[in-house]
């Protein structure tokens, strides 16, 4: 009985770490670092083909299966997690206010980051655009300072990956 919990334990144990190497490798990879990427593809597949070894010569035991699954759903969230607390990276935002770009504008310069301004017109009128290209890890920190100044903004955000010049804030 101890035997088929500790088959269980093990192959969700294996498919923990995989998949966890699995999100950082696709990060890796959309990022365009492919030597990085290159080498946690080799760690999580060949922790995958020993996980798959394990439960191809014991595929009776159902519970080995449930192991299987159960690691591959705990990976997932353990590598958002993790993924989401080193935020690797670059984020664009942009930010559409009416009456606070200039305030917007000082906070972010004073924060060393880097601001583009540009005048648009909305429905309703005059607005300007700011534009903010910032390092993941500030991105909390630089959302809440926006919305103090301004909790009506029009505000997106996308994945950036910088090609050439400098990152305001980048070597802080």
């Amino acid at each position: 009985m101890f035997d088929l919990f500790y088959g269980a334990v093990l192959i969700m144990i294996m498919r923990i770490c995989d998949v966890t190497i699995g999100t950082f490798r696709t990060l890796l990879v959309v990022q365009g670092k492919k030597y990085a990427a290159a080498g946690a593809g080799f760690f999580e597949v060949l922790i995958w083909i020993f996980a798959m070894r394990y439960i191809v010569q014991h595929m009776d035991n159902t519970i080995n299966l449930i192991g299987y699954a159960a690691g591959f759903a705990t990976g997932n969230v353990l590598g958002i997690t993790l993924e989401q607390y080193f935020a690797f990276g670059y984020v664009q935002i942009n930010i559409i206010s009416r009456h606070y770009a200039d305030k917007i504008a000082d906070m972010l310069r004073k924060l060393k980051h880097g601001v583009t301004i540009l005048p648009g017109e909305g429905s309703s009128g005059g607005v300007s655009i700011l534009i903010i290209i910032i390092r993941r890890k500030d991105f909390k920190e630089v959302m809440k300072k926006i919305e103090e100044i301004d909790p009506k903004a029009f505000i997106t955000v996308q994945h950036s990956r910088p090609y050439r010049g400098f990152i305001h804030g980048s070597r802080k």
